[in-house]
């Protein structure tokens, strides 16, 4: 397993990178998010994932280990391969998907080439109690409704500077002390309350 490559990017483009370390330059297939955040630099430390089919070997580069978390769990998903991950993560930012999966929001994941509804609702089905679970989500049970306050709720607070982990547990606690909460407002003003 190789966990990371750091060194000289002598090639870049928005679909891979050369890195030469040590004599040897490794070919990395990377996603625009990441790209997008190597694209001004000379050199660069990338998290890897090493995939082995019979006919090939690829390596995958991530500028961060959230990438590359959700890469490796969006390749556990039935129908799902690499370059479909690579796709969907160069369509949309880490927390986007994640937001998809957890909002069940099938939509989002049309604008992603070659994810179609059947493999959008896979993806949620497969991932979604991972990412509640690995986020600190509590209850999993929450209605349509609270899932898009929620989610408002969440978006508002992390543009005011709060930690995102930190608001989904209060957010979390909020909804399953008082789900009958219907306006994004009185959320977010009881979660400012639980946050300061």
């Amino acid at each position: 397993m190789i966990h990371h490559i750091k060194g000289n990017i002598v090639f870049k483009s928005p679909t891979y990178v050369v890195v030469e370390t040590g004599g040897i330059g490794y070919q990395i297939n990377i996603s625009l998010n990441t790209y997008a955040q190597i694209e001004k630099l000379e050199s660069v430390k990338l998290l890897t994932y090493f995939h082995v089919k019979e006919d090939s070997q690829t390596l995958f580069g991530f500028s961060d280990n959230a990438e590359r978390t959700l890469f490796v769990q969006l390749l556990s998903v039935s129908g799902v391969g690499p370059n479909t991950t690579r796709v969907l993560l160069s369509s949309m930012t880490v927390d986007e998907a994640r937001a998809a999966i957890v909002g069940e929001n099938v939509a989002a994941f049309k604008k992603v080439k070659g994810i179609g509804p059947k493999t959008a609702k896979q993806i949620i089905l497969d991932l979604k109690d991972k990412i509640l679970k690995e986020s600190g989500e509590i209850n999993t049970s929450f209605s349509t409704q609270n899932n898009t306050l929620r989610e408002e709720a969440l978006q508002a607070l992390v543009a005011l500077g709060f930690s995102k982990i930190h608001i989904q547990k209060v957010l979390n606690k909020i909804l399953k002390a008082e789900p009958q909460i219907s306006s994004v407002e009185t959320l977010i003003k009881t979660a400012l309350k639980n946050l300061n």
